[in-house]
């Protein structure tokens, strides 16, 4: 059994003792501080009613170094820069409330009100940022995730209009190599990520890999 957080609780246990799905803990209210403890600390949260944090193993990551990428995700950036425009923190409230509407029209929504919330808060602490994709005035595709050092955590993307969330990812990757960015998460695999290059880790090496990245002064912008 996982143990239960009291409401005010900051300190996580130990993810190396997650159970075998990831579970760490359940419980407390998702505040911009407890956000900025799990993610240092390798944790994350993925549900409330109650809230409950993760740290599942393997972990999927996108190498920074060196960044590859396919010779279609070039195609793809060639073939877009005349028709999309991206931007970076301009509407990340737009943006965080268009990822919810994309997961619950997949009917496995984890972005609540209170998710909103939170991360909103976090976005005004200075470490949850996101990347827009626009076509002429129109947000049509995006990204929100956390930013820690030189570490980035992918939390979920969005779009409307064909190609737009992958145009975003490919600039968000680029964008985080060029400013030195070590080690981008995007927590568990799946079919989309790993067409785009990403990786499964140990949560061993995950953990060790997280502490250097968070200690590098670099920044997001």
């Amino acid at each position: 059994m996982a143990p239960f957080f009291s409401p005010n609780e900051l300190s996580f246990p130990d993810p190396r003792q997650a159970d075998e799905e990831g579970l760490v803990a359940v419980g407390g209210r998702l505040t911009a501080e407890r956000l900025s403890v799990a993610y240092r600390s390798g944790i994350f949260p993925w549900t409330d009613r109650p809230v409950t944090w993760w740290s599942p193993d393997p972990r999927a990551i996108f190498e920074m170094n060196p960044l590859v990428f396919s010779r279609s995700s070039r195609r793809l950036l060639k073939e877009k820069e005349n028709q999309f425009r991206v931007t970076y923190d301009e509407a990340f409230g737009r943006v965080i409330r268009e990822c919810a509407k994309a997961t619950k029209n997949r009917d496995k929504t984890w972005i609540s009100q209170q998710f909103i919330r939170a991360y909103s808060e976090f976005h005004l602490a200075g470490y949850a940022h996101s990347i827009e994709v626009w076509q002429e005035e129109e947000l049509v595709g995006g990204i929100y995730g956390v930013a820690i050092g030189g570490f980035f955590a992918g939390e979920s993307m969005f779009y409307r209009v064909s190609e737009a969330s992958k145009f975003a990812l490919i600039h968000l990757l680029t964008h985080l190599h060029r400013r030195g960015f070590e080690l981008f998460d995007t927590q568990v695999l799946n079919s989309f990520t790993k067409q785009m290059g990403a990786i499964e880790i140990s949560r061993p090496l995950y953990l060790q890999r997280l502490q250097t990245a968070i200690s590098k002064p670099v920044c997001f912008l």
